[in-house]
């Protein structure tokens, strides 16, 4: 198990790997992060390194770098109050061919998903908070909460092959009837 360590001696994230050979197609990790601000940008690039070498959602490692961010800040932020000695855990799962799931949960009071208001409306539009969510779920396939708010899910499936998907259409169009190419 690997551990980083702040100024003071208290570790920022534990990290925990299931499977160690760079050639197997599944990839699962679970940190645990101490509640500081200061401690999610470390662990965002750690995941995002790992994630990108996963190959598991190539192209789309910006619209997951934005989500676990933003998730990141909810669950340090609103669940854990900032307070340092609870942690959040993050649990990750690429599969390559599959995409990947992450949870990122927090020991906090939970929420009720459904209360938070829309961040588009016009009244909320100068509103301090209830903005994370929207990224998230404008960025991931799909978001999702459960035990009382605590977990967040998110999934994000590996990107299609636009190059085959076009291919295929102009070599429909240069076999057209009538058409020299």
């Amino acid at each position: 198990m690997a551990r980083t360590r702040t100024a003071d001696g208290v570790p920022d994230f534990r990290v925990q790997f299931a499977g160690d050979a760079p050639e197997v197609s599944l990839f699962e990790i679970e940190i645990w992060m101490a509640s500081r601000i200061g401690a999610i940008s470390p662990l965002v690039d750690l995941l995002m390194a790992l994630i990108e070498g996963s190959h598991s959602i190539a192209g789309n490692e910006s619209d997951v770098q934005v989500a676990l961010r933003e998730a990141l800040n909810n669950a340090v932020v609103h669940g854990n109050r900032m307070d340092a000695h609870k942690l959040v855990q993050v649990r990750c799962r690429c599969e390559l061919g599959k995409g990947i799931h992450i949870i990122v949960a927090d020991h906090g009071d939970g929420f009720d998903p459904s209360a938070i208001p829309d961040p588009l409306a016009a009244e909320n539009l100068l509103a301090e908070h209830g903005r994370g969510i929207h990224p998230m779920k404008s960025v991931m396939d799909e978001v999702w909460f459960e035990r009382g708010g605590l977990e967040v899910h998110m999934r994000k499936s590996p990107p299609r092959n636009r190059r085959t998907r076009l291919r295929s259409n102009n070599e429909s169009a240069c076999r057209r009837p009538g058409k020299q190419h």
